[in-house]
């Protein structure tokens, strides 16, 4: 007779199982300790993330409607060449990890804002609307550059607590249980052998009484 899925019923088995049991266990209750830290991370990362994203949020709403305003009054050829010619960014990046996920932050850039002189371009040709529309979008790439390594760290983070909680549903709701069945499926067998050698015994027992 055999159990639960195909496991043989022995004691051996049985040993086999529980080993297997325990280690499910524990290994659920370490993913629950990872996904609290991963929640904890989070809710630490989340206020500085809003913050960031209201600052943007704020600063492309005044810097669009002045670069629509440079751009009626210089057309976008106009506006190319003014912008000319382009800058070259260089940014250090360096790799990291955060409970095991693979992040990069930025640890050295040089800063975009600039002042009309430093831009190179005639103050009487650039207008207002279009300096102005300069500064805020300088400033605009500022905090996109500072809450990049955030934003990123965040989705990361929430990937990663996806997929943890996942591995404790299926562990804990799945795995577990099915090795409990066996478990018990096991011992119905190995107790319904025990039962049937007993009675057999108890026949010998009485056929050589008799």
């Amino acid at each position: 007779m055999s159990g639960l899925h195909g496991v043989a019923a022995t004691r051996m088995n049985l040993l086999r199982v529980q080993r297997r049991l325990s280690r499910v266990e524990k290994g659920v209750e370490l993913l629950r300790r990872k996904r609290e830290a991963l929640v904890t991370e989070l809710f630490q990362l989340a206020r500085p993330a809003i913050d960031s994203r209201a600052q943007i949020e704020e600063r492309t709403a005044r810097a669009y409607p002045l670069l629509l305003e440079a751009l009626a009054a210089h057309g976008r050829p106009g506006l190319r060449a003014l912008g000319w010619p382009a800058r070259d960014l260089t940014v250090d990046v360096r790799a990291g990890q955060v409970w095991g996920i693979s992040v990069s932050d930025i640890v050295e850039r040089p800063p975009l804002s600039r002042s009309l002189a430093s831009r190179g371009t005639p103050p009487g040709s650039t207008g207002v609307a279009t300096a102005l529309a300069a500064g805020e979008f300088e400033i605009l790439a500022d905090l996109l550059l500072d809450a990049a390594p955030r934003e990123m760290l965040i989705r990361r983070l929430a990937e990663a607590l996806a997929q943890t909680s996942r591995q404790v549903n299926m562990l804990d709701l799945r795995v577990a249980p099915a090795l409990r069945d066996q478990m018990a499926a096991v011992r119905r067998t190995l107790e319904e052998r025990e039962r049937e050698e007993h009675l057999r015994l108890k026949h010998l027992v009485r056929a050589r009484a008799g």
